[in-house]
């Protein structure tokens, strides 16, 4: 049995059905802050609470005979972390520490992690490889990476297989009831924008890209849940200790976005200049040759954006502004 930490959520339910479709048998630890179980498939027991609660994970793990964890659960947006700093490190690294706790306690043995491409930082015009600096701009980069800290170094003491697989922007949908209900996105909040009938805001035109907003990678998030099964596949065979880029190795500007997207809902829509937003690099874009990309990169910008507007919270073609 797998437990999956934040399964309920945009990209845990994607990637519990993935795990799923692959023969797992899969249970979920979900708080329900931004989860919704009824999209999980049918018989996949959820069990509500707080991965800051270890004695509740390691009743989880016990009942269910837990024998590996995907932690995917904690808080993920860029701008939020620099007004609340105490409550990100709080629900990401104690979170983190908190599941590894559990897991040494209970002689579970491995562990895939949910980590972000937020580590790097501002990174110049080059593509991003897994040995790149780590110089995190904003405290939930800081976060995720301290995470990666522990992991590594409880993992080395303890005999756990290991893997941190650093999203880029995940985007999409693989179903029309699973898309991206977040307000922090930059794909979600265009189209939620449009559904008001309001001007999505573009944060900064100034930046040194070719367009002046900011460039980054946007992976599918089915892709993104079929490289968590392919790395859990590989913990089956061999011992692990890696980090993994987890993106499509090209980058788009937020105006190709906006671009793709008016081609996706079929409203020409105008959008707004707003100040740039602290923390925000220019670029940063996978350069990922890694196991976990051989599952990723497969959707491009305009159909992950067309996939994200067929999703419940999207465009429907031709409605009007």
């Amino acid at each position: 049995m797998l437990l999956v930490t934040g399964g309920a959520g945009y990209i845990g339910t994607h990637v519990t059905r993935s795990l799923i479709s692959g023969g797992r048998d899969v249970v979920v630890v979900d708080d329900l802050s931004a989860g919704h179980p009824e999209l999980l498939p049918a018989g996949v027991p959820v069990e509500v609470g707080s991965v800051l609660d270890t004695d509740f994970l390691m009743d989880v793990i016990d009942m269910y005979d837990v024998e590996g964890v995907v932690h995917l659960a904690g808080r993920k947006a860029v701008d939020e972390s620099i007004t609340r700093p105490s409550y990100y490190y709080r629900q990401n690294v104690y979170g983190m520490q908190s599941v590894l706790a559990a897991m040494v306690r209970l002689r579970v043995r491995r562990i895939v992690f949910s980590s972000s491409a937020a580590v790097y930082g501002a990174v110049g015009d080059d593509t991003v490889t897994e040995d790149a600096p780590t110089l995190p701009q904003s405290p939930y980069g800081r976060s995720k990476l301290m995470c990666e800290w522990l992991l590594r170094d409880i993992a080395a003491a303890e005999g756990m297989s290991w893997s941190a697989l650093r999203y880029f922007n995940v985007a999409g949908a693989g179903d029309k009831d699973l898309a991206d209900r977040g307000i922090h996105n930059l794909v979600p909040r265009v189209f939620q924008a449009i559904d008001r009938g309001e001007a999505p805001s573009v944060f900064g035109d100034t930046y040194d890209t070719p367009d002046g907003t900011c460039i980054r990678d946007y992976i599918h998030v089915t892709d993104l849940a079929a490289a968590h099964a392919t790395v859990v596949d590989a913990m089956d065979t061999a011992p692990m200790a890696a980090v993994y880029n987890v993106g499509c190795g090209c980058g788009a500007s937020v105006l190709d976005v906006m671009r793709a997207a008016r081609q996706a809902s079929g409203v020409p829509f105008d959008w707004q200049i707003d100040e740039p937003r602290a923390g925000d690099p220019a670029r940063v874009v996978a350069d990922a040759p890694g196991s976990a990309r051989n599952s990723a990169g497969r959707h491009g910008t305009t159909w992950t954006t067309s996939s994200a507007a067929r999703g419940k919270h999207g465009r429907r073609r031709g409605r009007p502004r």
